[in-house]
């Protein structure tokens, strides 16, 4: 009989050969192996997250808390159309919001399809400390919330509901025309249209954490919730070994567990480059044909800080900090033109 660890090792290992065999576009990631802390995150804009974890990093903090102080920066500008205050709402005109983190002990909370809270990273770090429970949605969520303090307000500034107007006009009332419609705006997980903040980072301590925040694909039915909040989709994290999340058309990175493919495959020696494009490759071949116009990627980071990230196509950037503190940003390699 076949071990069951040594075939899945195995399969990894036949992957990786894959891997070598197929061509990569895009200039090779680096890694950085001894300088914690560090802090990654999906799309180059978040400079100004990572900034804010950092400060908290370089002053010795957990890095869950630097992971959750650093989403809070997307989460509350107005002017991103992607994630928590300034969202584009579904297609009802409603902003809802999916949120999750993940610590370095396994504990992990999530919020799905909240409404109305600024700050919904901090909800699901309620929900993972202060209930027996990982997941809350909708009226839950915010039920939980209110109760615990949170303010109650309006999401929709008046630019993303102008632009929800606008949609209206030009689009009929079908889940699938809205992937058409937002075409004209760049391709779904594109950079004009991604809709996600994963971050991750490692403390002074070795130990790591990530968050994953959104307000979803724009308008979505209501009550879609894409891999965002989703422990082992939208994010994962392991302490023996790294953490990986990733950004794009959730749909796809739900059909194969994508953060905790990417996290597994550094599990059995694959550095996180090359895990994050094992991912990438699986979902490819999962979905042939059935992914034109659709971008997907991944970032991680693995025990020893070395980072890595790969897209389904041209055009996924990202940006971290290593230790000593300058601010770099890339664009990732990818599979397909």
């Amino acid at each position: 009989m076949i071990n069951r660890r040594k075939f899945i090792k195995g399969a990894f290992y036949t992957t990786g050969a894959m891997l070598a065999a197929s061509q990569v576009k895009g200039a090779a990631l680096l890694s950085s192996g001894s300088n914690f802390p560090l802090v990654i995150s999906t799309w180059a804009p978040n400079v100004k997250a990572n900034a804010a974890a950092w400060e908290l990093l370089s002053g010795g903090r957990r890095a869950v808390d630097a992971v959750e102080r650093g989403v809070m920066v997307p989460e509350a500008d107005p002017d991103d159309t992607s994630v928590g205050y300034g969202g584009l709402p579904d297609r009802d005109g409603r902003v809802t919001l999916d949120s999750c983190i993940m610590d370095e002990f396994g504990n992990c909370g999530a919020v799905m399809c909240l409404e109305h809270i600024m700050h919904p990273i901090s909800v699901a770090r309620m929900v993972m400390e202060k209930t027996p429970h990982v997941i809350l949605v909708a009226d839950g969520a915010l039920q939980f919330a209110l109760a615990n303090g949170f303010k109650k307000e309006n999401l929709l500034t008046a630019s993303s509901k102008k632009i929800w107007e606008e949609w209206l006009v030009k689009a009929n009332y079908n889940p699938m025309d809205t992937l058409k419609y937002m075409k004209g705006v760049g391709s779904p997980g594109s950079k004009d249209n991604h809709d996600t903040i994963g971050m991750l980072a490692i403390d002074k301590s070795g130990n790591i954490s990530g968050a994953c925040t959104t307000s979803g694909m724009a308008f979505k039915m209501h009550g879609r919730v894409g891999d965002s909040p989703v422990i082992g989709a939208g994010l994962y994290v392991d302490n023996e070994v790294g953490a990986a999340t990733a950004t794009g058309v959730g749909e796809e990175v739900i059909r194969i567990c994508g953060s905790h493919t990417v996290v597994e495959a550094m599990r059995y020696g694959k550095s996180p480059q090359e895990a994050c494009q094992i991912a990438v490759e699986r979902m490819a071949n999962l979905r042939k044909g059935k992914l034109e116009d659709k971008q997907i990627g991944f970032i991680a980071v693995n025990k020893a800080g070395e980072i890595g990230a790969f897209a389904l196509r041209d055009g996924f950037t990202y940006t971290y900090k290593l230790g000593d503190g300058v601010d770099v940003v890339k664009s990732s390699p990818f599979l397909l033109k």
